[in-house]
């Protein structure tokens, strides 16, 4: 009898230590999705701050630049127009071009400028006259709450087969376009619509191998993730973004005075060359 208690408590030892490793594997695979979740989270939230700053960085300055470029073309091609210098005129002639219309403009400027030239708002904007405010899109609180809820319930990386991963997929394409709208009712229909759906299946026991892995493919996304932030963060929206991430608004009408400022003093020099 003792020796067979023995045997039994060494068998059922050596399975325990066999399953450990897996299980260690199995709370590593779930942390690991977890940390990417909400570190994807982050980075979706970022580049939807990012583009709406883009967004209203282009419709309440887009008109100054263009404002700048032209008076410094005009500058240019008078003086070249004085001295007759062919530096000069090469100078003038790139000035010119850099005002030249491009394909799409319409699109960049979003309904400040077409094929004539500014349109009356983008006028009275640089004559320091009332102009309509630049549409916006700044999602509220609540629907960075829904959106952040339903990303980490629906969220592709939990689905335990290729068809609940499809189906996720294409929801969570849904969420992400509604966020970036703002449309704190759709979001709040996508969660009412989440809710009434199939409750994720619970994943079951995998292998080893295949646990490795997942560990692999997760730090691959989470490297890429990382790539795709550092971009934005050092692109010059980005860059202008993080300068003041509470109060975008109030860094655009800074950045606005100043090229008002620079406007003025074009103005005054050609007015001179002129002269």
């Amino acid at each position: 009898m003792t020796s067979s208690g023995s045997d039994g408590e060494a068998q059922v030892a050596a399975d325990g230590g066999a399953t450990r490793p897996e299980e260690r594997l199995e709370r590593a695979v779930r942390a690991a999705e977890q940390a990417l979740i909400e570190y994807e989270i982050a980075v979706e939230t970022f580049r939807v701050e990012v583009e709406n700053f883009s967004r209203l960085h282009h419709q309440k300055l887009g008109p100054m630049y263009t404002r700048l470029d032209e008076l410094d073309a005009r500058i240019a091609e008078v003086t070249a127009d004085r001295t007759g210098d062919p530096e000069d005129r090469r100078k003038a002639d790139e000035a010119r071009a850099r005002v030249m219309p491009m394909p799409g403009v319409e699109e960049l400027f979003n309904g400040w400028m077409d094929g004539d030239g500014l349109f009356p708002e983008a006028v009275a904007m640089l004559t320091d006259q009332p102009v309509r405010p630049p549409q916006r899109v700044r999602p509220s609180d609540e629907a960075r709450k829904l959106y952040r809820e339903l990303a980490r319930r629906a969220h592709p990386d939990l689905a335990p087969d290729e068809g609940e991963r499809q189906r996720r997929e294409e929801f969570i394409t849904r969420v992400n376009a509604a966020y970036a709208r703002g449309d704190e009712a759709a979001l709040r229909e996508l969660s009412e619509e989440w809710a009434a759906g199939p409750a994720p299946a619970e994943r079951g026991p995998s292998h080893s191998e295949e646990l490795y892995a997942r560990l692999e493919w997760l730090s691959q996304r989470k490297e890429l993730l990382t790539l795709v932030a550092k971009e934005m963060e050092e692109s010059a929206i980005g860059s202008m973004l993080r300068l003041a991430p509470d109060d975008p608004d109030r860094l655009l009408e800074e950045i606005a005075e100043q090229l008002l400022a620079q406007v003025a003093a074009r103005e005054e020099e050609l007015a001179a060359l002129l002269g």
